[in-house]
């Protein structure tokens, strides 16, 4: 039996649907922050079958809740405070998302004009889909 140790303040991300948590680990910035963080990888689950999970032992107000969201919304986010969890957060789908991917259309003036942020508004939430806020092109792509 794997025995991760418990941390005294920051957050667990669980629910990570299986093989994401490497990808929000970088999405998060988390190799560039100096904190403590546990990956856990397939990790059995009555739920999910398989999930990860991860325990990062920093301020929960360094976390960006949108990337996190967008990555999967399915995520819960337990904040750790002296050892126990004091809050749970579900995630919601944010509405407008900053410079998170970028636009693929080479027309997209977000493309020629360089220091212009690259905007994704959610155009359907059922299908989670996000269309870019200048030329409307659809995000294909996994973050």
């Amino acid at each position: 039996m794997l025995n991760v140790g418990k941390i005294e303040e920051g957050f667990v991300l669980d629910h990570i649907e299986a093989g994401k948590s490497l990808s929000l680990y970088y999405h998060l910035g988390l190799d560039k922050r100096d904190c403590t963080v546990a990956m856990i990888m397939n990790a059995k689950s009555g739920k999910m079958g398989k999930k990860d999970i991860l325990k990062v032992e920093c301020d929960i107000n360094e976390l960006d809740m949108d990337v996190l969201a967008v990555i999967d919304h399915n995520i819960t986010v337990n904040v750790i405070k002296d050892g126990v969890i004091v809050d749970k957060q579900e995630l919601e789908l944010p509405k407008e998302i900053k410079n998170v991917f970028r636009c693929k259309n080479p027309r997209c003036i977000s493309s020629i004009e360089q220091e212009l942020p690259h905007i994704f508004i959610l155009a359907d939430e059922k299908k989670e889909i996000y269309r870019c806020k200048y030329c409307e092109e659809k995000f294909t792509g996994v973050l």
